[in-house]
């Protein structure tokens, strides 16, 4: 295979491609965050509790975990606009499926199906935007089109919570199912000739989890995902006294919640770069900490509450940069190994979330946020000890790829 030289669009051709994938992240975040807002209305209609119904979103994530890292393997050579394509029409046939059902069944089938479709285009859009561009905006790119992701926490979720409420838990979904489909043939005729990567093999991947320091990072991810996420799916039942069970206060939390992760996420990366990784980490997760184990002591107030979630919206978002940033700063020349492991990663902890937190609520509402909190803390102790691994114990025998390489697809 030989490499060669690439050669990009204009900047307006660039920014249309990378609107239309971030628009699809959009789409993908929103379908996964809505369901939490639509918990109680989806446990009725279904005629289940809102504890089975939460065990969906941890199919969802394992599909997303264990399929996403496979496609990059076994289909690193199909076109990424053929992959993306799908992943949207699998997303609309899922959420349809989602829509449609009468039984908890039927329901969790389609958002697995959603979720096969979701591990196919988040990894590939990501990857097709740092494609589209030179080197030196790549970092640009990817952010453009994560504040889709970004922004359906912030807009979307507490939108279809909010239309939820007023038009039935059908209806959000059936509105993503509809923007999914009208999505495939806009990536089909304004998103092609991606350029394909290097792909790595899958015992340079695994090679790379013997260094202690991105185990223990990734590790770091996976339980301060499942903190802050086993806390927000049941944000209904944890904000039941301070809400008084109405859904457009709770889309008002969420969108709190949501704005101030924007904002955490767009500073993060100042923050993390002038105090650097373990410094500003450190803080952010310490922080959630408090305001989990805080929670609790609110006695229902929805002021104080709001106040609450726009802190841990500003953090959660912003913990996510300095361990992804610690990733990067471990070996910068594997990267993009270990940022794909960061994506397993952190779906896993998606995917533990509703167990402890359904644990959790059985024991009683109050400690949902307490189980957030320590696992919060035991994300903030493997991140200080990433610090004190040792890394690999040998070199690696596979040889070198640089990275960026590609190869234009036929």
């Amino acid at each position: 295979m030989t490499d060669i030289e690439q050669s990009y669009a204009p900047m307006r051709q660039v920014l249309m491609k990378l609107g239309i994938l971030a628009f699809g992240l959009f789409i993908v975040g929103t379908n996964a965050f809505v369901i939490a807002g639509l918990l109680p209305q989806i446990a009725r209609a279904l005629r289940v509790t809102p504890e089975v119904v939460s065990y969906s979103i941890t199919f969802y994530a394992l599909v997303v975990a264990i399929v996403a890292p496979t496609i990059s393997i076994l289909l690193s050579r199909v076109s990424r606009t053929i992959l993306m394509a799908s992943g949207l029409g699998l997303i609309a046939v899922g959420t349809a499926l989602a829509a449609a059902s009468t039984g908890i069944e039927a329901f969790t089938i389609g958002r697995m199906i959603a979720g096969i479709g979701g591990a196919a285009l988040v990894p590939t859009a990501t990857a097709a935007a740092t494609a589209l561009v030179p080197p030196a905006r790549r970092g640009t790119a990817i952010a453009f089109v994560s504040a889709g992701f970004t922004l359906s926490t912030a807009i979307g979720a507490p939108l279809g919570t909010a239309i939820g409420a007023s038009g039935g838990w059908e209806l959000p979904l059936w509105a993503l199912a509809g923007l999914s489909a009208l999505l495939v043939p806009a990536v089909l005729l304004g998103v092609r000739d991606i350029p394909l990567s290097v792909p790595a093999s899958l015992g340079r991947r695994l090679a790379s989890l013997r260094d202690g320091r991105l185990t223990l990072t990734l590790f770091a991810g996976l339980f301060i995902f499942a903190a802050f996420n086993s806390v927000y799916i049941f944000s209904s039942s944890v904000t039941g006294t301070a809400t008084d069970g109405d859904g457009t206060l709770l889309a008002a939390l969420l969108f709190g919640y949501g704005l101030a992760g924007i904002v955490g996420n767009v500073f993060a990366g100042p923050l993390t770069d002038r105090l650097g990784a373990r410094v500003f980490g450190t803080i952010a997760l310490a922080v959630q900490v408090a305001l989990l184990a805080l929670l609790p002591l609110l006695d229902g107030s929805f002021l104080w509450t709001m106040v609450l979630f726009v802190v841990w919206g500003l953090t959660a978002f912003a913990s996510a940069v300095p361990l992804q940033h610690r990733l990067v700063d471990i070996d910068p020349a594997k990267a993009g190994i270990a940022l794909s492991w960061w994506a397993s990663a952190t779906y896993l902890g998606v995917a533990v979330a509703p167990l402890l937190g359904a644990s959790a609520l059985a024991i009683g509402v109050p400690f949902v946020p307490v189980i957030g909190a320590v696992l919060a803390v035991v994300s903030l102790g493997l991140f200080q000890f990433g610090y004190r691994a040792r890394r690999a114990s040998r070199p690696e025998s596979a040889p070198a790829a640089v990275d960026g390489a590609v190869t234009l697809e036929a």
